[in-house]
């Protein structure tokens, strides 16, 4: 006797992908949100500049400010959210976005924008920290099918956040900052009426506990290595609108190009390049690779369109190394998988938080040096990645699933 199965319809697995609780929903565009927050800023820094009279180093503080908190922030998130709760804990990042993102928008000078965005980077921690556990709680399905929507939303808002900054910015500098808090304010309500309170939290995270994990070689490592090579991310983040010298629109879609091809290597092509290749050998070749083009970028710097498409390319590059670099995290030390992420997401985000006022301040200068200093930093970064390579051979002995929750997690603090 044979039992014959029939595998589900692709229709059928849409159908049961798109059927999901509310609460999933509410806390997926809300995530949207937060993450277009990465590039919303961009194509309006020069409009800034220009209208509050301030230089490119100025300016550029926008990003160390909102960086610096953000990393700083990363330190307390577990321990807010073991001893409050996921819902108030999103509910209170979501809170303090509004304020500070509504805020900036009222400001009349580039040093009340540079301290409302470093508040904005406090909710943003909180927020994100929060919601991959929350959507995976909540959704029906399965695990898998709840990261999918995951990956989902943070790939929309990535690709997004350029694109709606500079569609709001050819309005207004200030239309960004408006706009993400009238979104964030929905999300507000539709979390506060969709998703329920869970369990109180019974296990309380120490304060303490990402600086002890740094202390194993492997995490700080991958730390020093995510620090150099950041140097070169938020250069070409923060510095390139100002060479490029076009208007909101076109820098919209520059790095709206960026951001997709972030969002495409992060989520498909990165776990495809990992079982292939295996990690440490594509991470090589990712920073490698993103430090040629920054090299280009600087060699060539008056030529807009190296520069257009050494942006859109460093998507590609970035996406796949920060999703493989952020897994490594998870399992490089015996920590706890948040406590791993928070001691990495600390050292990344303060240490990188320097480089986009550096970046202005010697783009003052000359416009090649930014790039040049970037690259050398990447470069930097590949030399201390194999400097640690005994104390990572392990990696690859784990192989996250498909839509798994690490690689969620590695997708997440990794953009």
């Amino acid at each position: 006797m044979s039992i014959t199965t029939t595998a589900p319809s692709p229709s059928a697995e849409t159908s049961s992908l798109l059927h999901q609780p509310k609460a999933v929903w509410a806390v997926a565009f809300a995530s949207v949100i937060a993450f277009m927050g990465i590039g919303l800023v961009d194509p309006i820094l020069k409009p800034i500049g220009e209208q509050l009279h301030a230089t490119p180093s100025q300016v550029s503080l926008l990003f160390t400010s909102y960086m610096l908190v953000t990393g700083v922030a990363m330190l307390i998130t577990g321990v807010v959210s073991s001893r409050f709760g996921a819902k108030k804990t999103l509910l209170g990042g979501l809170a303090i976005i509004i304020v500070f993102s509504a805020l900036a928008g009222m400001s009349s000078s580039v040093g009340e924008i540079v301290g409302f965005r470093a508040g904005w980077g406090l909710g943003n921690a909180l927020f994100i920290a929060t919601a991959l556990a929350t959507i995976v709680g909540a959704a029906s399905g399965g695990v898998a099918k709840a990261i999918i929507l995951y990956e989902a939303a943070l790939g929309i808002g990535i690709a997004t956040g350029p694109l709606v900054g500079g569609v709001l910015g050819g309005i207004s500098w200030r239309g960004p900052f408006f706009g993400v808090a009238a979104l964030m304010a929905v999300a507000f309500v539709l979390i506060i009426v969709m998703l329920p309170e869970g369990p109180k939290p019974t296990h309380h995270t120490s304060l303490a506990a990402p600086f002890l994990a740094l202390r194993h070689r492997g995490l700080l490592t991958v730390g020093i290595t995510a620090l150099l090579y950041n140097y070169g991310f938020f250069t070409l983040l923060a510095y390139t609108p100002f060479p490029l010298d076009m208007g909101t629109y076109s820098i919209g879609f520059i790095f709206f190009g960026w951001g997709l091809m972030l969002a495409i290597a992060s989520v498909f092509l990165a776990p495809r390049l990992q079982r292939a290749y295996g990690t440490l050998p594509m991470m090589g070749v990712a920073l490698t690779l993103f430090a040629i083009d920054l090299g280009l970028m600087a060699a060539f710097t008056e030529n807009k369109t190296v520069l257009i498409v050494g942006v859109v390319a460093a998507g590609l590059f970035l996406g796949v190394n920060n999703t493989l670099i952020t897994e490594t995290v998870m399992i490089a030390s015996p920590a706890e998988r948040s406590t791993a992420s928070a001691a990495y997401s600390f050292v990344r985000f303060v240490g990188g938080a320097a480089a986009p006022y550096l970046a202005g301040k010697l783009g003052e200068h000359s416009i090649h040096i930014p790039f040049w200093v970037g690259a050398a930093c990447t470069l930097a970064s590949v030399a201390v990645l194999y400097s640690g390579r005994k104390v990572l051979a392990h990696i690859d002995d784990h192989d996250p699933a498909p839509h798994s929750i690490e690689e969620a997690e590695a997708i997440t603090v990794g953009d």
